[in-house]
């Protein structure tokens, strides 16, 4: 396999990425409020301050906290509302509505945050749920997962971080894991 120049740098990025969120237990915040809320987060107007949320063409869901897109390997995979994938972390515990990832992994993985109750797209049948993060940010859930994006997925469609370290995963619509052999 012949490597391209964007997918070394991907995988490259994605390693230094990675690598900040596996070598620090200190769950603290580190009181950066811009780089908690995450590039997608809603701003105080309730407007999304990252991408414009347009109509998904895939699933017909406008406004959608949550929404669902079809990705050429991993399926129906969840989205948020700019149509970037969202992951989960499996360092977090399903369901204990509270988020491992803090500081430097809140930089590169930033949580998914909204200021009002999260709304899901058609095809989403996982429960959405929220949760206060130590920032005082308001963090979504599916099916008890917290959720994230990757920063270095550049467009919808991107899945840079699914599979990363074994501990990052892209999520079904019922808020289940896609991994291998699963």
């Amino acid at each position: 396999m012949r490597w391209t120049r964007r997918a070394l740098l991907g995988t490259a990025a994605t390693t230094v990425v990675v690598a900040g969120c596996l070598g620090d237990d200190d769950e603290t915040d580190g009181g950066d409020e811009t780089t908690e809320r995450g590039p997608y987060a809603r701003g105080t107007d309730d407007e999304t301050t990252g991408p414009e949320s347009a109509e998904d063409e895939t699933t017909g869901s406008s406004n959608a906290t949550v929404a669902v897109r079809a990705h050429e390997e991993l399926g129906d995979i969840l989205v948020g509302p700019d149509g970037m994938t969202l992951y989960n972390f499996e360092q977090d515990t399903q369901g204990a509505g509270e988020s491992t990832c803090y500081d430097g992994c809140a930089e590169s993985w930033p949580p998914l945050t909204v200021e009002s109750d999260p709304s899901p797209g058609n095809g989403v049948s996982a429960a959405l749920t929220t949760f206060e993060r130590d920032d005082g940010s308001t963090q979504v859930s599916a099916n008890g997962w917290p959720l994230y994006y990757f920063a270095p997925d550049e467009e919808p469609g991107d899945a840079n971080g699914h599979g990363a370290n074994d501990v990052w995963w892209a999520l079904r619509p019922d808020g289940s894991l896609v991994k291998p052999d699963e």
